[in-house]
């Protein structure tokens, strides 16, 4: 795993824990849990194919790539909901898209 990887993965991390998951590592992924819900958190430093099963993930990229990524995804016509976080050089973060009301 490389330092933009790395990065990716403490931020990503960081920004569940700052909503109120409870956030474990989980293989390559992120599993961030509250009440109910479980979301797979992929860090995805460039666009690249998404898993193929889930029930919710969330994906967590450099500012710069989420379009591609959320074109990527949408051509991938994903069985689940997913959404995409931007995050800049400054560690700011937004929700780029979603496909459920989270």
């Amino acid at each position: 795993m490389g330092t933009v990887t790395t990065r990716l993965d403490s931020q990503a991390k960081s920004i569940f824990d700052d909503l109120g998951y409870t956030v474990s590592r989980d293989g390559e992924e992120i599993k961030a849990e509250r009440k109910w819900r479980v979301v797979h958190v992929t860090p995805m430093p460039e666009p690249d194919d998404a898993p193929t099963s889930g029930r919710f993930r969330c994906f967590v990229t450099r500012e710069g790539n989420c379009r591609d990524l959320e074109r990527r995804l949408q051509r991938q016509k994903l069985e689940y909901d997913w959404a995409i976080i931007g995050v800049d050089e400054a560690g700011e973060y937004e929700v780029h898209a979603t496909t459920v009301g989270w």
